[in-house]
């Protein structure tokens, strides 16, 4: 074996037995040759097999660092005692890469509409399959759940996925061939990217600023090879937490209208903001944010995409879909080709929930719920200013690192304590070097568990890798 390979062996070995750790620095290579008494081109070629590997990420000016890898079972977790008194000790690791909303009484709040659909008669017809068209009572349950004061979607356009992920491929599908273009936020919602993949479809990032997807990169994209569609999400953009303004909204429809591309708009999160969409927050116009959505501006372009599973629960589900009249068809078509059909079990119990009001409940419920944990982050994080990006009412954060940091050591130093966060790099789209920065998931840990987890980052932060 090369004498490379055997050294970058027993690098992989101190990885793996956990005598370097994630996070951790390795020597410069000038350093690392004089220590091994190696010429500097094969200390060259054992880091560069250690990235092959995926074991290290290197940087030029900037060093070689051991990646982030799964805590074992066992090791340390969010609380174990470590250096500086940090944390205490806990069994279990906080995961704030998942982001599930919860309320309490949930469950107790969804088993009666349940109930009814238990029995033989009614279960029998619950456990068919369902169309795309869902059923006359659905499509208006929905068209009023979706409702905002300046939209309200014809229930005739309204279709059904098994889930908003699927709606959002069937949209896809339905609008772009395999080879062609579609325009994206530079920092988008990862499925987006697997979506693309299997669908053989090529994103295209555009800029954005404080107030969301720039126009003007919309424009420019297109006019350097047409796009076929663009995904956007106007309201609480994940992962920024951005909800644009009006005044960038009727700029953005104006823009879609005249180069005539199709919109798919993704709404998962836009329950979040208030009835009538003022939540306090401003873009960089100075104009009040709304959660009115883009299809109010432009209905014949748009594909509105949302679903149950923030609002209730991800583990029964549907997908929403409202198209426009002429296009109602070949996204149906899309569904059924994809296998993405809601499950009428589940199609029935959404509908349930939204007319007996128990979403309603659900959602004032979680709105509450991620106003508290905004404050809590603005609390635990207040010494790093505006690098925490938020809205008062989401459900997660985009932290822009300290300079000491980049988005994947951060990571692994995370994870050492137990603590999962999502590194910048999986929102980013195309060949540019992702920020260094994480998205923080607010929705699933216990109350306790996220304050302690938040207040571990944020020493972790403070004291950069010179402490390590």
């Amino acid at each position: 074996m090369d004498d490379y390979r055997r050294l970058a062996d027993r690098i992989a070995d101190d990885i793996a037995t956990g005598r370097l750790r994630p996070g951790e620095r390795l020597p410069p290579q000038r350093a690392f040759a004089r220590r091994r008494g190696i010429a500097g081109s094969t200390a060259g070629r054992v880091y560069g097999e250690l990235v092959r590997r995926g074991l290290v990420v290197g940087e030029v000016g900037r060093g070689t660092f051991v990646r982030a890898a799964p805590p074992a079972p066992g090791g340390r977790a969010l609380a174990e005692p470590v250096t500086g008194g940090m944390a205490a000790r806990s069994d279990t690791p906080v995961n704030l890469e998942l982001n599930y909303p919860s309320a309490p009484g949930q469950s107790e709040l969804l088993a009666p509409a349940l109930a009814p659909l238990l029995r033989p008669d009614v279960l029998t017809e619950a456990l068919r399959p369902a169309p795309a068209t869902g059923t006359a009572r659905a499509r208006a349950a929905v068209a009023g759940l979706l409702a905002t004061p300046g939209w309200r979607p014809d229930p005739d356009g309204v279709l059904f996925a098994g889930n908003a992920r699927q709606a959002i491929a069937a949209s896809l599908a339905s609008l772009v061939r395999p080879g062609g273009r579609v325009g994206v936020e530079a920092l988008t919602y990862p499925l987006v990217k697997e979506i693309a993949v299997r669908l053989g479809i090529t994103l295209v990032p555009l800029a954005m600023d404080r107030d969301g997807l720039r126009p003007d990169a919309l424009a420019a994209a297109h006019r350097t090879a047409p796009l076929s569609a663009l995904y956007v999400q106007p309201t609480l953009h994940n992962p920024t937490s951005v909800t644009m303004g009006e005044e960038r909204k009727r700029e953005l429809a104006r823009v879609v209208r005249e180069l005539g591309v199709p919109v798919v708009e993704d709404r998962i999160w836009s329950f979040l903001r208030d009835a009538t969409g003022t939540t306090g927050t401003t873009g960089t116009t100075g104009t009040t944010a709304s959660g009115e959505p883009l299809a109010a501006h432009v209905p014949e372009l748009a594909h509105v995409v949302d679903g149950l599973s923030k609002r209730v629960a991800p583990g029964l589900t549907v997908g929403f879909l409202v198209v426009p009249p002429d296009r109602a068809e070949a996204v149906a078509a899309a569904v059924r080709s994809g296998g993405w059909s809601a499950g009428r079990f589940a199609l029935e119990a959404g509908v349930r929930w939204v007319e007996d009001g128990t979403v309603a409940r659900l959602v004032a419920a979680k709105r509450l719920d991620a106003a508290l944990r905004q404050r809590l982050l603005a609390r635990e994080l207040a010494e790093f200013g505006g690098a925490v990006r938020s809205d008062p009412y989401a459900y997660y954060a985009w932290w822009e690192l300290p300079a000491s940091w980049r988005a994947d050591t951060f990571t692994a130093a995370a994870a050492v304590h137990g603590i999962a966060v999502t590194p910048g790099d999986a929102f980013a789209v195309g060949p540019q070097r992702a920020p260094d920065a994480v998205r923080l998931g607010l929705a699933s840990a216990p109350e306790a568990d996220l304050v302690r987890a938040l207040r571990t980052l944020a020493a972790i932060a403070r004291r950069g890798r010179t402490g390590r």
